[in-house]
């Protein structure tokens, strides 16, 4: 509240006017507002209010000459409102209007200025019939399917077996009987975690909201059941709330409509995990059959064992073809044959071993013979002499290697010899050259030795 205000102080008059605090929050005990000058910055302010169409249900209605006064409830929660309408208005109505009616009406707030009553205006009232219902679900439910609350992508799996289902009914239903017994029935093992709430009415909302969230945090739930045994569209229409729709689209488990309808459709359905036609569905979907489990069960073990015996048998199989084989019908068969193999590698390693020793033996004496008969020694002991100067110093050779005569003018008379034969040494005098009696390198034709 912004306006300034220069009011006279309530009292005795005083000249000139005073100044007063020119907002709410100035104001304190020494300077307080008077009375009257809150009340006219209320109305001013609600005045400027403008009009708002608003829905609710006509729960009171009392006409009083050209006004009637009457109670409007919101659908969804404990919170009501008085209005008053003019009885023109109300004469505009195609049908008259009773408590309990759904409407929506033109609301504009206005301020009482002398008793500080607050009163709303109803400047147009119009009954919500079926198919506004309809249509508005009908706009409700494409604008969240396209944010993708009801996409499959979203939807959780269900578990195969739960220990715990939390179920949510209505107080002493006919859903929640439904629900227990066959499942029950169906599997004698299971447990519930039960909310009883109220499933149709103004507060129906709110309470299916809170018992789902009390579920959902519950780690040993393990699905969670929203049931009620069907009826009218107005009915259901809890089922149809925007924020009941978000709230299970939230919620960590997975979430079951089992609300027995089949002609409407509410929004819970599309946005649950999986939708039942029934509550008597719903309890056969979510746990199974425990006589059709068994006989599964008797069949897989019987499957199995089939199995194992044809497993066996094919591998029995195997073995007796494996011991038919000649190798495994005299296993010590095959060692023999290796035995005996490695003997003849044996002998014919030894062989070809000695045989290439003998030939190398006889190449060895072969060369043996050839070194011994181009020994100088070999030549001696055929009868031949190295003769040699005694003493090669006076004769002028400095190298004994040239100390061998070769001819005879390196020996001529008087010069002392030294004669080599096979058998030692003696010396000799050179009486000088001699005739030549035949040449001693021409071997002989029969022997092929040189000539004495």
């Amino acid at each position: 509240m912004s306006e300034q205000a220069s009011l006279p102080v309530p009292g005795p008059q005083v000249s000139g006017p005073t100044t007063l605090p020119a907002t709410a929050a100035e104001t304190s005990p020494d300077n307080p507002w008077p009375l009257q000058l809150l009340s006219q910055k209320l109305k001013a302010h609600i005045d400027r209010t403008p009009s708002a169409w608003v829905e609710g249900q006509v729960i009171e209605l009392n006409r009083r000459g050209t006004n009637a006064y009457l109670t409007l409830r919101d659908v969804d929660a404990e919170v009501s409102l008085p209005a008053s309408v003019w009885t023109k208005v109300l004469e505009r109505q195609n049908l008259p209007l009773e408590r309990g009616s759904r409407v929506v009406a033109l609301l504009k707030p206005e301020f009482w200025l002398k008793t500080g009553r607050l009163n709303m205006l109803v400047r147009d009232i119009r009954p919500v019939g079926l198919g506004d219902l309809l249509a508005r679900i009908e706009r409700l439910r494409q604008a969240l399917s396209a944010e993708g609350l009801f996409a499959d992508s979203r939807k959780k799996p269900l578990p195969l077996l739960p220990h715990r289902i939390g179920l949510i009914t209505g107080r002493d239903s006919d859903a929640k009987k439904d629900i227990l017994r066959n499942a029950a029935l169906r599997w004698p093992a299971v447990e519930f975690e039960i909310r009883e709430v109220a499933v149709q009415g103004n507060t129906a909302v709110a309470q299916v909201i809170r018992a789902l969230r009390d579920l959902d945090g519950r780690p040993e739930v393990d699905v969670i059941v929203i049931a009620r045994g069907g009826g009218a569209l107005e009915d259901l229409l809890p089922f149809n709330s925007e924020e009941l729709v978000r709230a299970v689209a939230a919620a960590a488990t997975p979430v079951v409509s089992a609300i027995g309808h089949e002609a409407d459709r509410p929004l819970l359905d599309d946005v649950a995990d999986l939708r039942a036609s029934t509550p008597t569905d719903a309890a056969k979907r979510i746990v199974p059959e425990v006589s059709e489990e068994l006989a599964g069960v008797r069949q897989a073990r019987e499957q199995l064992r089939r199995c194992m015996e044809r497993l066996v048998d094919r591998e029995a199989d195997r073995l007796a073809s494996l011991h038919s084989r000649p190798v495994l019908a005299a296993p010590e068969r095959l060692v023999t044959d290796r035995s005996e193999e490695i003997e003849r590698l044996l002998r014919r390693s030894s062989a070809a071993v000695s045989s290439t020793v003998v030939r190398a033996a006889d190449q060895l004496e072969h060369l043996k013979a050839q070194v011994r008969a181009l020994s100088p020694q070999k030549t001696l002991d055929r009868g031949y002499a190295v003769v040699e100067l005694a003493n090669p110093q006076a004769a002028g050779r400095s190298n004994a290697g040239h100390a061998v005569v070769r001819r005879p003018a390196e020996a001529p008379a008087g010069t002392q010899l030294s004669v080599r034969v096979a058998e030692g040494r003696f010396g000799a005098a050179s009486t000088g050259t001699l005739e030549s009696v035949g040449t001693l390198h021409q071997p002989r034709p029969e022997t092929g030795e040189p000539n004495d």
